[in-house]
């Protein structure tokens, strides 16, 4: 079986909302499928805020309180009806499910739903039935009004490509030139982080086809851009062996004009390799 037909998702979401964050990293705690209680019912993603009266200042992250729950979908999957009441629930027990009435409160609260597609019959829903609002505050990042929790929706392929670049990429339909470029440039700067390989790795094998023609394509223009650099250093190898040869053969030879006359180069490029011997 094709790996690149196996493709995990979840763990390069994880890897990414932390990318994501990595400047305000200090200010949070992350949580991935966070146990809501001994039976198999999880939270996509818990963050937690290290000091719940801090603002986030990233643009995906203004809406964060002190307890943050993400519901996140794979780029084929559709955000639905039910999968709006089942994280709302989480949301809920989440709150409840503490030793002291009210240890949570209900305003340090928030949801965040990711997702590829725009889930056109759950906000339709929402608005209609739930008397919601929704209001596109910018572009890929929805705020759900009206409910007593903090909601949001991000819409991953309709992010900002420079502001929320990871996110933004996982998805398996990225064909964009440039979009790749950008990614794989940063991705260099930051390969040692296990992070990014986590991300990079899903990232690459859900668009291989693309990923690869433009790797290949950037490797060549490497070459082209360093071709100059390269022959400096052929030509600066290429000198010192001359001027080592011509050393080589004086000292045998002993007569300027002969070991000109051997070797085919002028007399004054064998005397000055000579004297610079010396």
């Amino acid at each position: 079986m094709d790996k690149r037909k196996i493709i995990e998702w979840h763990p390069a979401f994880e890897a990414s909302i932390q990318i994501e964050f990595e400047n305000e990293i200090e200010k949070m705690t992350f949580e991935p499928e966070h146990l809501l209680s001994k039976q198999p019912m999880r939270i996509d993603e818990l963050v937690i805020k290290i000091r719940g009266e801090e603002k986030i200042q990233k643009n995906i992250g203004r809406i964060f309180r002190k307890h943050n729950i993400i519901e996140y979908k794979s780029p084929d999957d559709y955000l639905t009806i039910n999968d709006f009441y089942k994280v709302y629930g989480y949301c809920c027990f989440y709150q409840s499910d503490i030793e002291h009435v009210c240890e949570i409160k209900p305003e340090e609260l928030t949801i965040t739903f990711i997702c590829n597609h725009y889930p056109v019959k759950m906000l339709r829903h929402l608005q209609e039935f739930r008397k919601l609002q929704i209001e596109c505050v910018e572009s890929g990042i929805y705020y759900i009004t009206g409910d007593a929790f903090t909601i949001q929706l991000l819409i991953t392929k309709e992010l900002d490509k420079e502001e929320n670049r990871w996110l933004c990429s996982l998805r398996n339909d990225i064909t964009d030139r440039m979009e790749i470029e950008n990614l794989v440039r940063q991705y260099e700067e930051k390969k040692n982080s296990k992070l990014y390989q986590a991300a990079m790795e899903v990232i690459t094998r859900a668009n291989w086809k693309a990923m690869k023609e433009v790797k290949s394509s950037m490797c060549e223009a490497l070459k082209e851009l360093m071709a100059e650099e390269f022959q400096e250093v052929r030509d600066q190898v290429t000198e010192e062996v001359t001027e080592q040869l011509i050393c080589n053969a004086y000292k045998n030879i002993g007569d300027l004009e002969k070991v000109s006359e051997i070797l085919g180069v002028p007399v004054e490029t064998v005397k000055k390799a000579v004297e610079k011997e010396k």
